[in-house]
């Protein structure tokens, strides 16, 4: 029997003749263009670039359909009257214009947003500022593994709002969400994660009090049914189980809970009215790092209701690196060298210098989000020799480094670069027998690349160039 998705069939009745905004050209938002074609609505395209930046592609689909469109950096003040808005995430809810079209009462949501509205199978939904990838990427494999038909998506994977009419009700979405997304979300996942909260993109946010409660939006709107996984080792995130309105399960690497999942001198264990069961060696993973075993036992604790643990166990000695995050690229006499590109922010990079013992040569720097690099100078400086800096973060990273060398007394050598060629060079002639060399910017890449994962194909291909 054909299942028949009714919410779904009302919005695309609904929408039909109805005046709807799409604002942003991205990943996201482009296979929207050919549903609501498909569906007759009259659509109108804002983007802040101006026409001749739009790919041709793009703009051939536009004029094909007949849509509307204004572009510009003032794209946005032709934004009247419109039924619903789908906006970007990084297109916030703040926006004055935003806000005055909601006032006027349009719908203004986002693709996933409405994904997760009609949605008709169980949710599990992961945000955080560290280790959202790797937990979600890791969550879709125990899922498939115990045999669920899964749709990934949200920030990674395809955007599944036009995949709707394909998910059934035995089915299984996962979702990775940015803060961007879940501002003003007025619904959350069934399994909601929390990997932890520090900050980040505050070159965006209003403040920093603004990021935190975007992600708490992630279990805001869960009934007395929902899960909520959260690190207790993170003050906010722990804090965060005094909103809840479902059950709460927690998971450490720094504390012997007596329920959730600990990372417990290189054994994962499950806890459980006190008792603490030995579930996995971390040897026997592919994983390297304390923050990825955090990982796994982030995605134990949100498969546990759903999944067999000894299924689950096998699904995660399986599991690879996923591309940009601490991916090993290849050895080069003796050196072994390390793309760890996603890694976009201190915490990041801290995490991806404490996964190694070895001595590190470390490349860093990129696009500016207003973050504190301070916490990484101490890191950097007891186990890096060489620190390699590009971008604009490039003097921030310099200064923080070099007052905690003087203060340790200990010398590194940092070397400027304009390109990364010049990184690579540098890093080639620096490294011995041994040593590891490791790209995690610890910043964002726009300021030369077009993301972090373009950032790390240039690094990779580059290294294999050598």
């Amino acid at each position: 029997m054909n299942y028949e998705n009714k919410k779904l069939e009302e919005f695309n009745e609904y929408i039909r003749f109805r005046k709807v905004a799409v604002i942003g050209l991205g990943v996201s938002n482009l296979p929207l263009l050919d549903y609501l074609y498909e569906k007759k609505a009259q659509v109108t395209v804002f983007d802040e670039r101006v026409i001749d930046e739009i790919p041709q592609n793009v703009m051939n689909k536009i004029t094909t359909y007949g849509f509307s469109f204004s572009f510009g950096k003032n794209c946005l003040e032709k934004l009247i009257g419109f039924n619903i808005i789908f906006r970007s995430p990084s297109c916030l809810p703040t926006k004055p214009e935003l806000q005055k079209e909601a006032i006027r009462g349009a719908i203004v949501t986002t693709e996933v947003e409405m994904l997760m509205e009609m949605c008709p199978c169980k949710m599990i939904g992961i945000t955080g500022s560290d280790g959202k990838t790797t937990t979600t990427s890791m969550i879709n494999a125990i899922l498939q593994k115990a045999g669920y038909n899964t749709f990934l998506g949200g920030n990674i994977g395809t955007p599944l709002f036009t995949k709707l009419p394909e998910i059934k009700p035995d089915d299984i979405v996962v979702l990775e969400l940015s803060s961007f997304q879940l501002m003003n979300m007025q619904v959350s996942p069934d399994i909601a994660v929390i990997t932890n909260i520090t900050p980040n993109h505050l070159n965006i946010h209003k403040d920093y009090e603004e990021y935190i409660e975007a992600k708490k939006m992630i279990f805001k709107n869960q009934d007395d049914k929902g899960i909520l996984i959260l690190n207790y080792d993170n003050d906010i995130t722990r804090n965060c189980a005094k909103e809840v309105n479902g059950k709460v399960m927690f998971f450490s690497n720094k504390n012997k809970l007596d329920d959730g999942f600990i990372v417990d001198e290189n054994i994962i264990k499950e806890c459980e009215d006190k008792v603490r069961k030995h579930i996995l060696n971390t040897d026997e993973v592919i994983l390297r790092g304390n923050h990825n075993f955090q990982n796994i036992a982030t995605a134990l604790a949100a498969t546990k209701t759903l999944v067999d643990i000894d299924i689950a166990v096998q699904a995660i000695k399986e599991f690879k690196p996923v591309e940009h995050r601490i991916e090993f690229i290849r050895e080069i006499d003796g050196v072994k060298w390390y793309n760890d590109s996603a890694s976009s922010s201190p915490t990041r990079t801290i995490s991806g210098i404490n996964a190694f013992k070895e001595n590190i040569i470390l490349i860093a720097g990129g696009y500016d989000k207003n973050l504190d690099y301070k916490p990484l100078a101490k890191p950097i400086v007891e186990k890096a020799s060489t620190l390699i800096l590009i971008g604009q973060t490039a003097e921030k990273i310099f200064d923080v480094v070099k007052e905690e060398s003087e203060k340790q007394n200990k010398s590194i050598n940092i070397h400027m670069c304009d390109n990364l060629e010049q990184t690579i060079d540098i890093a080639k002639k620096s490294a011995k027998k041994g040593d590891v060399v490791l790209f995690s910017p610890a910043s964002a890449s726009f300021d030369m690349f077009k993301n972090f994962a373009d950032r790390g194909e240039k690094f990779k291909k580059l290294v294999n160039n050598i």
